[in-house]
């Protein structure tokens, strides 16, 4: 795997060398995303280009949890409903 090794200072600091921000477009105070897969670290920088990436990948099914909400409300209403009369 071809890589840039880097060290770890000791208040946990780790410097992206800069060919990697330049193609990557990390600019001072861009957010990165870190997150751990597989016992590897992932750092995903939150870019314009990143964001504009994601259109559309959240449209999906209703999930689980909204849906579970949507028959709990109408549970209610029809014991409301039962109540009245």
């Amino acid at each position: 795997m071809k890589g840039i090794t880097a060290t770890v200072s000791s208040k946990g600091r780790v410097v992206i060398p800069a060919p990697l921000r330049h193609r990557l477009k990390i600019l001072a105070g861009t957010k990165i995303h870190i997150s751990e897969q597989q016992g590897r670290l992932i750092l995903q920088p939150i870019t314009k280009e990143f964001i504009r990436s994601l259109r559309g990948s959240l449209k999906r099914k209703p999930s689980v949890l909204n849906r579970l909400l949507k028959e709990h409300r109408e549970e209610l209403k029809r014991e409301e409903l039962d109540l009245r009369r």
